[in-house]
């Protein structure tokens, strides 16, 4: 063989004729790599991101080594390197249009995986039972006094969603009411435009006929005069008329300071109901459903590990599904562990560090009692190491969110019974000792803040 290239080529056309990796995936994945280097029994391929890395080396890395051997006659190891250097830049506007091409092609793959914003499509939690139910009444009951209703919450955990199962259920009950759903933003643009074409009289009628206005994240209005005067007279109108007025925003109407006062205080005739962060058994559900939704199985530990490593965003959560499902399509296998880890890798955004490892968290608990990473490892059962051993197995789950089993493979192979009991005895330790508290607080914000972010 005349190059380096001509290896490459002749083991992407053994994986395809040999079915070990279908066209699609080889287009998306294998085709944007590059075989840099063959030394004796080891072949470099680069990649282009970490993402990019995980996928291959969890799906398709044992499939290119086989045909690696078919091609050269002996076994060889393949070494996935990622190129820091950025080839964006280094290979011009060829190299963004391919990956722009790439990006496509996976969105393309997942795109379909979109589900109505019902009722029964909506998990309920602790965190948003109460709201869920204001609007379940909102929704069938004409005659309710929750108007306006307000929901507030932080970016991503279901407003949109519950407001939107208002819309569908009032207009699957009654056709013939109109049912009007706008953001704040849309609803400031189409005001804008108004003015412009300076007639306000069509953007009046719309907004002021309406059976039922849903405006979400009104705290767009906010600082914007004519956008509140607009909303302030057309609240008033609607109001007056008996119509149902569903309001959402990322705060209490108390802390929207920048709203005139008299909106904020209309706001407050109704009822206020408020979304917070999803419980764990939340999060799971959630997850569950939407691979239910997308006829995909996800093997509980896999779920267990997003559902503990993603805890603020629903979007997130529905995300890290859509790409698994994506992945199972390109890869025709079932979700993993390693699956997981990539899709969290490419979803977690700077505020949301990815874990620290295990070796980190078991010496920083190693060195605040006085042993070492052996002895927590060990079998040993004096009362010092015990303790320890259980508080670093506690602080291992509360920071990288692995699974149980995963956590006893990190503690000498200790089986899951063994874990859950320690993890459930420094559980109720911190809840009756303050002391015990306040130390394992220090130990988790202490590994959090002194280690580099690192691979899940």
């Amino acid at each position: 063989m005349n190059s380096i290239d001509e290896v490459f080529d002749q083991v992407k056309q053994y994986c395809t004729a040999n079915h070990l990796i279908s066209d699609v995936v080889m287009k998306t994945w294998i085709d944007p790599t590059e075989l840099i280097g063959l030394e004796g029994r080891k072949a470099q391929l680069r990649v282009d991101t970490e993402f990019q890395s995980g996928v291959i080396t969890s799906q398709f890395k044992n499939s290119l080594e086989t045909a690696l051997e078919a091609v050269l006659g002996f076994p060889a190891e393949l070494e996935i390197v990622i190129d820091r250097q950025d080839p964006v830049y280094e290979q011009g506007n060829d190299k963004i249009d391919d990956l722009s091409e790439r990006h496509e092609e996976l969105q393309k793959s997942y795109e379909f995986a979109e589900y109505d914003y019902t009722f029964d499509t909506f998990i309920v939690g602790r965190s948003n039972e109460f709201a869920f139910a204001a609007c379940k009444a909102v929704a069938t009951d004409s005659s309710t006094s929750y108007n306006p209703l307000f929901i507030y919450g932080p970016s991503g955990l279901g407003k949109t969603h519950l407001v939107t199962a208002i819309k569908h259920q009032i207009m699957q009950d009654d056709p013939a009411k109109n049912v009007i759903y706008v953001t704040g933003e849309a609803f400031g643009n189409e005001l804008i435009k108004a003015i412009d074409q300076r007639d306000t009289s069509v953007f009046h009628d719309k907004y002021r006929s309406a059976d039922v206005l849903i405006v979400d994240d009104i705290q767009f209005f906010s600082g914007k005069e004519r956008m509140q005067e607009e909303f302030f007279h057309t609240f008033n109108k609607l109001h007056s008329a008996g119509k149902q007025i569903v309001i959402t925003s990322d705060k209490p109407p108390r802390d929207l300071k920048t709203l005139e006062e008299r909106i904020r205080n209309r706001f407050e005739w109704g009822l206020i109901a408020d979304i917070s962060e999803p419980d764990f058994e939340t999060r799971y559900a959630i997850i569950r459903r939407k691979a239910e939704l997308l006829d995909l199985k996800i093997p509980d530990e896999v779920t267990e590990f997003i559902a503990t490593r993603l805890k603020t965003n629903i979007r997130q959560l529905e995300g890290a599904v859509k790409k698994l499902k994506a992945l199972k399509m390109l890869a025709n296998s079932s979700p993993t562990i390693s699956m997981a880890q990539s899709v969290i890798r490419d979803i977690l955004t700077d505020d949301q560090p990815i874990p620290v490892t295990v070796e980190r968290i078991i010496e920083e608990v190693a060195n605040v009692y006085g042993i070492t990473p052996d002895d927590i490892r060990s079998t040993k059962r004096t009362s010092q190491i015990s303790t320890a051993r259980k508080v670093a197995a506690y602080v291992v789950r509360e920071v990288t969110g692995l699974p149980l089993a995963s956590i006893g493979m990190e503690f000498g192979g200790r089986d899951h019974s063994t874990i859950v009991y320690a993890i459930n005895t420094i559980n109720d330790a911190i809840k009756k000792d303050s002391n015990m508290k306040a130390l394992v607080d220090d130990i988790i914000k202490d590994v959090r803040e002194k280690s580099p972010q690192q691979q899940i």
